[in-house]
């Protein structure tokens, strides 16, 4: 596995990075959510409410495999 200059393999990273804004959004689609509903738009807060929820799988899916890749010899510093 490659290794960036952080220390960790590149996939890691990658995934680690994945998971960081696939979370940060689902944090800010809450509001998107809202504001749709204040403003009548349903169908616009139903929407926001799947991007929402592809997101939150995407950070699980991400999740699974850094756990996976944890036990990995070559994924990172804590690793070795």
């Amino acid at each position: 596995m490659a290794t960036g200059a952080t220390g960790f393999s590149d996939v890691f990273y990658d995934l680690v990075s994945v998971q960081h804004h696939a979370l940060k959004a689902g944090h800010d689609y809450g509001q998107y959510v809202r504001d749709a509903e204040n403003g009548g738009y349903g169908e616009i807060a139903e929407f926001f409410e799947q991007v929402m929820k592809e997101d939150s799988q995407r950070a699980s899916t991400c999740h699974r495999f850094l756990t996976e890749l944890s036990g990995k010899q070559d994924a990172g510093p804590a690793a070795s």
